[in-house]
This record gives structure tokens, C-alpha cells and sequence, in this order.
């Protein structure tokens, strides 16, 4: 992944994807997926997103990775709770009881250090890919999630208009990634001026295999 790109968009605070509420989309739609209780869902890039303290809220386990320790480290503070922290190479991993935070690449996470998971949410993932880089982070993120359901949110504008990231994915460019594994739904849609430059389709989609 860009590693630098982000390490240096999270050193100088310019976050302007992290949203200063649960993304409504998620909490519209997340009975969508039919879980139950004490469900683990993945969330790839997680960043600080206050998505996840509504997911805890819920009742549901989280498990979260972000390649940045700095996001990891500001969520930590802002959850309140007592981890644990273990190092394995590269990768460092936080566990309480309830949710488990990896600062590692995607990439490199595997399904034996995730554990089983049940869903897997991504809001700022697949966006924040470029495009030589998502056929291989699809791939990567069915192996991981093995039968999971995602409810995945894109955004579609005109490329030429704004540099991403997010980056614009069309609904054929979704149906390439994903339709050989899933069955796929769009929940909802709606127009959202994106980075106060660009009006864009923000898309959130179920996808069940």
C-alpha cells in the first residue's frame, strides 16, 4: 500500500475522511447484514472512525486495522478501555475483550490473526485504493473474511474533476471486483459534495456470497 502517502496525512492531521459522527449509511443499513450478537465485523483502515464506537455499542466485537499508529494510538485514548499490546514483526496488535486493533498493512494481516469474522464494513478502504491496487485488496479481504457478508460504501464522480483519494468507482468497476464471490445489492444512494469539490454518488452496497 502508500504507506508514506498515509503516515504523512495522519502526522499532519489532514483527515478530513474522518467524520465527526457514525457514517449514517452504517447505521441505517447494518441490520442489513442480519447478525447477531457479540458478531465480529472487520474494518479495514479503520482509522479512528466513530463508527466503531457505535458498532461497540451495539454489542458487536470489532476488529480494525490502520496502517497509521498514530490513528490506532487516538482511538485507543478516545475508547477508554484497557488493552493489551503483543508485537509480532511488523505488526502490533491491541486486544480487549470486545475489539482487537491491528497497525499493520491490510495486506499483510492473515486469517489466523484476525480470528473468525462474521462481516466486514468498509467505508474507507476500497476508496482509498488506487486502481492497480484493489483486485489484489479484494482478493486479500475474501480470503480473510472467508463467508462474510460486507456492506461496502463507494463514491462515483468524474475522475477528471478532483484527484482522489477517495477515488471514484463506477458500478461496473464494483461488479468486476466483486460479483465472481458475491451477490450484490445496492442498499442506497445519494449525492454528497465531496471534498467541497465535486458532486459524487455515495453508495453504500450489500454484498453476501
Amino acid at each position: 500500500m502508500q504507506h508514506e502517502f498515509w503516515h504523512q496525512k495522519w502526522q499532519k492531521n489532514e483527515i478530513g475522511f474522518h467524520l465527526n459522527q457514525p457514517h449514517p449509511l452504517l447505521v441505517k443499513y447494518m441490520g442489513s447484514l442480519n447478525l447477531s450478537p457479540n458478531s465480529r465485523i472487520f474494518i479495514p483502515l479503520c482509522g479512528k472512525s466513530l463508527d466503531i464506537h457505535w458498532l461497540l455499542g451495539q454489542g458487536y466485537h470489532v476488529v480494525g486495522i490502520d496502517l497509521s499508529p498514530i490513528a490506532i494510538q487516538d482511538l485507543i485514548s478516545t475508547l477508554g478501555l484497557s488493552f493489551t499490546e503483543t508485537q509480532s514483526g511488523n505488526l502490533s496488535h491491541f486486544h480487549h475483550p470486545q475489539i482487537d486493533l491491528f497497525v499493520s498493512d491490510v495486506l499483510e494481516l492473515t486469517v489466523e490473526q484476525t480470528g473468525k469474522i462474521d462481516a466486514i464494513y468498509d467505508r474507507a478502504a476500497l476508496v482509498a485504493l488506487p486502481e492497480e491496487m484493489r483486485s489484489q485488496y479484494v482478493q486479500h479481504l475474501i480470503q480473510i473474511g472467508g463467508d462474510a457478508s460486507q456492506l461496502v460504501i463507494s463514491f462515483e464522480y468524474d475522475q477528471s474533476m478532483m484527484a482522489g483519494p477517495p477515488f471514484s468507482i463506477s458500478t461496473q468497476q464494483l461488479q468486476d471486483y466483486y460479483s465472481s464471490e458475491y451477490d450484490i445489492e445496492l442498499l442506497d444512494s445519494q449525492t454528497e459534495l465531496l471534498k467541497g469539490k465535486v458532486n459524487a454518488q455515495e453508495k453504500i452496497w450489500l454484498l453476501k456470497k
